[in-house]
C-alpha cells in the first residue's frame, strides 16, 4: 500500500521512515492519521456507490455506454485521484518506480483499451486496501500516542509557605513539590512526608497499588491514589522515568532490522525490473511473434498491478510494530524492532544475582561485634558510614538501625567515599569508618579480619583502622526465579550464568538453588565487563555459538555490561537509571518471567513475518507467471494485491496480541 516518502529532517515525522518521534507531537499525529483515515473512507464510500451504480445499469438494464462509462470514469477519478496525485508529484522528483506509479500506469493503461469497470475495480479494491493498511498502522501506533498522556502537564512546588503550579520542567533537583490525590507525579523523588498508594500501571502494565511512605522512591508517571505527598526532586523533567519511557518507546522504530533493510532494498530493485518487464511483455510478443497488442498490453497491465510489493512493505514493519507494542502491553520496552531479532535468536542469558535473580531486599540476619563492643554500637557505626549510599545493602543496614531504634548524626558529605563493589569509608570526629567486604579492608590496612564463611553478604566493619566486628545480610532468590529457568528452558535457552560481585558462597547457593552451572562470584564492576568480553572471546572459537548473548541486570555497576552484551535487559521499574539508559529492553514490571514472555513475542513475531514474505512471494510469483501466459485477468491481479497485503497485514497484527 501507500509509503510516502519522508522528508523531514526534524524530531516531529511520524511516518515509519526511521526518524525519531517527537513526544509532544504524538497525539497530534495520531489525530492527522485520523483525519486522513476518514477523507480515505469518504472516498471509498463515495467511489463504492458511483461504481455500484455503473455495475448494475451495465450488467442488468442495460443502459447506453456513455451513462455507464461516465459513472465509471466518475468511481475512477473519486477513487484514483490522491493515487494519481501522488504518482505525479513523486514523478516531478524523480522517483518513478513506487506503488502509485504502477496503479496509475496500470488502471490508465485500462481505461486506454476500453477496461473501463476493470480499471474502477482495481483503484477501488486498492483503495479498500490502503485503508486496511493506514487503519492497521494507526491501531499499532495508537498505543505509543496514548503513552504521551502519561508526561504530566504540571507540578505542584513549595515556594515558602506557598504551593505554586508550574511546568515540570522548570522544577530543580532538591525542590519539595505536593502531589495530591488523583494527580500524576511528574517527576522521580524521594517521599519526605505523607503515605498513599499509587497506581504504577502506566509503567509496569500491572493494576496492583504500591503503598509508599516517608524515605520511599516515587516515580513519575504514577497516579497517587490516596494521601497527600510531599516529594523531594531527585531528577530534572528531562531525565525523569516518564520522559526515559516515552523517548524509548517513540523511538523503538528508529532503527530498521535486517529483515525491514532487506525489504527495503528488494523493493527498489524490484520495483524497476517488473516494470520493464511488463513493458517487454506488451511488446515482444507483438513486435516479433504477431500477437494482437492490446491482448499483450492487457496481460502487462495485470502483470504491473500483481507486481505491488504491498504485503512485503507494510506487513513486515507492522509485524514488528505489533511485536513492540505486544510487549509494551506487558510492561516491557523494547528500544528499537533489531532487538526483537537479536532476542529470537537468543541461545545464552547472563544473570546479574542481587536484585535480578534475587529480589534485592536485604535484611541484617546476624551481628558480631568485637571484644568490648555492643551490636548496637556496631549497628551505628555501620550506619553512619552508609549513610549516604543507595546501594541495597546500605537500606538493609538503616532499616535494621531503625528497627533496633539506633540514630545517629549524619557526618559531612564532603567526607564520605564510596569505592564500587567494595566499600564505604567516612571521616567523623572520633576517626575514620570502613564498611565493607574483607578484601577491602585487607587493602585498606585493618588487620585481624576474619575469614567468615556465610550463606549470605558479610559486611565488615573498622573504626579508626581497628576491626570492630561484622553484619550478615542475606538476601532471598525472587519466587519466580525458578519458574522462569524453567521456561527458558523450554525456549531451548539452556546457556545460564551469573556475574555477581558477591562471595563465591552466595552466589553458589543462589546458582544451586536455581541449576545454573556456570558462576563467576567476587567481580568488580570492571572485572564483570572483563568477564563478559571473556565469554564473547570463547564463543567466536565455539562455530555452534552464533546466537545472541543477553545480560540481565538492574544496578548502576551492570550498565557497562549491559551496553557490551547483544542485548541488555535492565528488569525492574526500579532500576537505575543508568541501567535503564544503557539497556536495550527494559522490564518494568518485578516480574522476572517477563524475560521468557518477551522472547516468546520476539520468536512469534519473526515466525509471522518470515510467513508474511514466504506467502507474498509464492503467491505473486505463481500469479505472475499465470498473467504473462494470459491465464489471469485484472480481477485475479486484483487479489494478489489487494488480497495478498490483506492477509498479510491480518497475519501481522497477530504479533500484538
Amino acid at each position: 500500500m501507500d509509503n510516502e516518502t519522508c522528508t523531514k529532517t526534524d524530531e516531529s515525522c511520524s511516518c515509519d521512515c526511521g526518524h525519531a518521534f517527537a513526544p509532544e507531537t504524538l497525539l497530534k499525529e495520531s489525530g492527522v492519521q485520523e483525519a486522513a483515515i476518514r477523507r480515505l473512507k469518504i472516498e471509498i464510500l463515495a467511489g463504492g456507490i458511483l461504481f455500484a451504480a455503473a455495475f448494475l445499469l451495465d450488467r442488468i438494464t442495460g443502459a447506453s455506454d456513455s451513462i455507464v462509462l461516465t459513472l465509471y470514469i466518475a468511481a475512477y477519478m473519486v477513487l484514483g485521484f490522491s493515487v494519481l496525485f501522488k504518482a505525479a508529484v513523486n514523478i516531478s522528483k524523480g522517483e518513478l518506480f513506487d506503488e502509485n506509479f504502477l496503479m496509475a500506469i496500470a488502471t490508465i493503461g485500462a481505461l486506454a483499451i476500453w477496461q473501463w469497470s476493470e480499471a474502477a475495480a482495481v483503484m477501488l479494491f486498492y483503495q479498500v486496501g490502503e485503508l486496511f493498511q493506514k487503519s492497521a498502522l494507526h491501531r499499532s501506533r495508537r498505543s505509543i500516542a496514548e503513552l504521551a498522556a502519561m508526561r504530566p502537564d504540571y507540578a505542584n512546588v513549595m515556594k515558602g509557605e506557598e504551593l505554586v503550579r508550574v511546568h515540570p520542567d522548570v522544577v530543580a533537583i532538591g525542590d519539595v513539590i505536593v502531589v495530591k490525590p488523583g494527580e500524576k507525579v511528574p517527576l522521580d523523588g524521594v517521599v519526605r512526608d505523607g503515605c498513599s498508594m499509587l497506581d504504577t500501571s502506566a509503567l509496569t502494565g500491572e493494576s496492583l497499588l504500591r503503598e509508599v511512605e516517608p524515605g520511599d522512591p516515587i516515580l513519575s508517571g504514577c497516579i497517587n491514589r490516596a494521601g497527600v505527598l510531599s516529594v523531594e526532586v531527585t531528577a530534572g523533567f528531562g531525565e525523569s522515568t516518564v520522559s526515559r519511557i516515552i523517548e524509548m518507546v517513540t523511538n523503538a522504530g528508529s532503527r530498521k532490522t535486517k529483515s525491514e533493510n532487506m525489504i527495503t532494498r528488494f523493493a527498489k530493485v524490484y520495483t524497476p525490473v517488473v516494470v520493464i518487464g511488463a513493458v517487454l511483455l506488451a511488446v515482444i510478443p507483438t513486435l516479433f511473434f504477431g500477437g494482437v497488442f492490446s491482448v499483450w498490453l492487457y496481460r502487462a497491465l495485470s502483470f504491473l498491478v500483481i507486481s505491488c510489493p504491498c504485503a512485503l512493505v507494510i506487513s513486515v514493519p507492522l509485524g514488528y510494530f505489533g511485536g513492540i507494542g505486544a510487549a509494551s502491553r506487558r510492561g516491557i520496552l523494547i528500544k528499537g524492532s533489531h532487538y526483537l531479532d537479536a532476542l529470537q535468536d537468543t541461545d545464552q542469558i547472563v544473570f546479574d544475582k542481587t536484585g535480578t535473580l534475587t529480589s534485592g531486599v536485604f535484611s541484617v540476619t546476624r551481628v558480631v561485634s568485637g571484644d568490648g563492643l555492643q551490636p548496637e554500637e556496631l549497628v551505628r557505626l555501620a550506619l553512619i558510614a552508609e549513610a549516604y549510599s543507595d546501594h541495597p545493602i546500605a537500606l538493609s543496614v538503616r532499616n535494621a538501625a531503625r528497627e533496633r531504634k539506633i540514630e545517629a548524626a549524619f557526618p559531612d558529605p564532603s567526607a564520605y567515599k564510596e569505592t564500587a563493589g567494595r566499600g564505604v569509608s567516612v571521616l567523623t570526629e572520633k576517626g575514620e569508618i570502613h564498611v565493607g567486604n574483607r578484601k577491602w579492608m585487607m587493602d585498606t590496612g585493618i588487620s585481624g579480619v576474619p575469614e567468615i564463611e556465610a550463606d549470605g553478604t558479610v559486611l565488615f566493619v573498622a573504626a579508626d583502622h581497628t576491626y570492630a566486628g561484622y553484619l550478615e545480610i542475606e538476601d532471598q532468590v525472587r519466587p519466580e526465579a525458578s519458574r522462569t529457568i524453567a521456561m527458558l528452558r523450554e525456549l531451548r535457552v539452556t546457556n545460564l550464568s551469573i556475574l555477581t560481585g558477591d562471595h563465591r558462597t552466595s552466589a553458589e547457593n543462589v546458582a544451586e538453588e536455581l541449576c545454573i552451572s556456570q558462576v563467576y562470584p567476587d567481580l568488580l564492576p570492571a572485572q564483570k565487563l572483563e568477564k563478559m568480553e571473556e565469554i564473547f572471546a570463547s564463543r567466536k572459537t565455539d562455530q555452534q555459538k552464533t546466537g545472541s548473548v543477553l545480560f540481565v541486570g538492574d544496578g548502576i555497576n551492570d550498565a557497562p555490561v549491559l551496553a557490551r552484551a547483544d542485548v541488555g535487559i535492565a528488569i525492574g521499574a526500579m532500576a537505575s537509571g543508568a541501567a535503564i539508559e544503557a539497556a536495550d529492553v527494559v522490564i518494568m514490571t518485578d516480574d522476572l518471567t517477563a524475560l521468557p514472555r518477551v522472547i516468546r513475542i520476539a520468536k512469534k513475531t519473526r515466525r509471522i513475518i518470515v510467513e508474511n514474505i514466504v506467502f507474498a512471494l509464492t503467491v505473486k510469483g505463481l500469479i505472475l507467471i499465470l498473467a504473462a501466459f494470459g491465464l489471469t485477468n485484472l480481477w485475479f491481479a486484483i487479489f494478489a494485491d489487494v488480497g495478498v497485503a490483506m492477509i498479510a497485514i491480518l497475519n501481522a497484527i497477530r504479533a500484538g496480541r
